[in-house]
């Protein structure tokens, strides 16, 4: 991967972490409000969950993006990091933050379907 390419991939990176970063910070969906009436509890019960929900995808895809632009100070950016070969440019310029080829994540998706937890196990069986 030719330097430009990293340094493009570096750009798209810190933008998106950054804007994921802002989205983490704001975590106003989640208060807890009380209400006298039992219907309006449950709207806001079922709002807060939504937000909690999108906060963890958010954090989980903020992790995703920070630990791919490590891999590009390492030096190890667009390798995959079970089989360690080279993972398509396709594939990077649609999810950038990606650890894994098509093929590995295929698996691991896969194993997360049939309820293995343990990515580790996952990619083990991958193999």
């Amino acid at each position: 991967m030719t330097k430009s390419e990293i340094n493009k991939f570096r750009d798209i990176l810190e933008a998106k972490a950054a804007e994921l970063s802002e989205v983490v910070r704001n975590r106003d969906g989640i208060v807890i409000e009380k209400s006298p009436d039992a219907l309006d509890e449950v709207q806001h019960a079922a709002e807060r969950e939504l937000a909690i929900r999108n906060l963890d995808r958010e954090s989980k895809l903020l992790a995703q993006v920070r630990g791919a632009l490590r891999r590009i100070e390492d030096g190890a950016f667009g390798v995959c990091l079970h089989c360690e070969e080279d993972i398509s440019p396709k594939r990077l310029n649609a999810v950038p933050w990606t650890p894994y080829c098509i093929s590995c994540q295929e698996q691991a998706d896969r194993n997360q379907e049939m309820g293995v937890e343990d990515l580790e196990e996952m990619l083990v069986t991958a193999a």
